[in-house]
């Protein structure tokens, strides 16, 4: 299992363009998020749901990975094989990009579609409709792949497994107000982890962290990396 597991959220992908739930006047602010992001809005309104997804795969696609996932990546490659993690709550692709292996994205991606009615997950098209058939089962039952509010994350078995074997947890870019995650850095504390914050501001857990570092992820992940891999 990695020794160095890493959370990351809205925050380190927000530099390259890709905004948080909280922006004033980002993509977020156009919709209710009980009608784009629950299950009970898709079941009201899918073809609305297709036109936000859709809207952000192409906001994702015009977006370049930053210093911040450069750093990640370069992390990966200069420490053995298999110990390092990114455990992401963003559903874009910029980690991959970027040049991350071993990431885990608990919410869903952009980049997939997935079946209602069988499971079944494809590479999704630019652009997606509720009418699309399922190319397993042929139902015309496609959603966005992604884990809205009122569903479980993926994955969850395998990162609580991951945290209470990991040396050192590092969450980047997190606000500490959604749980599960939230609550990742006292599953890591209790098992023996060390763990740190580094975020634009503090977090609402961030006394819950051994260390803490604030600042722009494009300054203080790169930062915070050569520290780890000897300059």
């Amino acid at each position: 299992m990695p020794k160095i597991v890493i959370l990351t959220g809205a925050g380190i992908s927000a530099e390259s363009g890709l905004g948080t739930f909280r922006d004033v006047d980002g993509l977020w602010t156009r919709y209710d998020l009980n009608d784009v992001a629950t299950p009970e809005g898709f079941a009201r309104n899918p073809a609305l749901v297709h036109d936000f997804y859709n809207a952000r795969r192409d906001n994702c696609r015009g977006a370049a990975p930053n210093a911040a996932h450069a750093a990640l990546a370069r992390l990966e490659t200069g420490l053995a094989s298999g110990e390092v993690l990114v455990v992401t709550q963003n559903i874009d692709d910029l980690h991959e990009r970027a040049g991350s292996r071993a990431v885990w994205h608990m919410h869903g991606e952009l980049a997939c579609a997935l079946c209602a009615a069988c499971g079944a997950r494809w590479d999704a098209p630019a652009a997606t409709r509720p009418e699309d058939p399922c190319p397993a089962c042929g139902a015309p039952t496609t959603r966005p792949d992604v884990v809205w509010f009122g569903e479980m994350p993926y994955l969850m078995d395998e990162i609580f497994e991951a945290l209470t074997d990991c040396d050192l947890f590092v969450s980047i870019g997190t606000s500490g107000e959604v749980y599960p995650a939230a609550g990742f850095v006292r599953v890591a504390s209790d098992a023996g982890a060390e763990t740190l914050e580094l975020n634009l501001e503090a977090s609402a857990n961030v006394l819950d962290f051994d260390q803490q570092r604030q600042g722009k992820a494009t300054d203080i992940v790169p930062a915070w990396v050569a520290e780890v891999l000897g300059g």
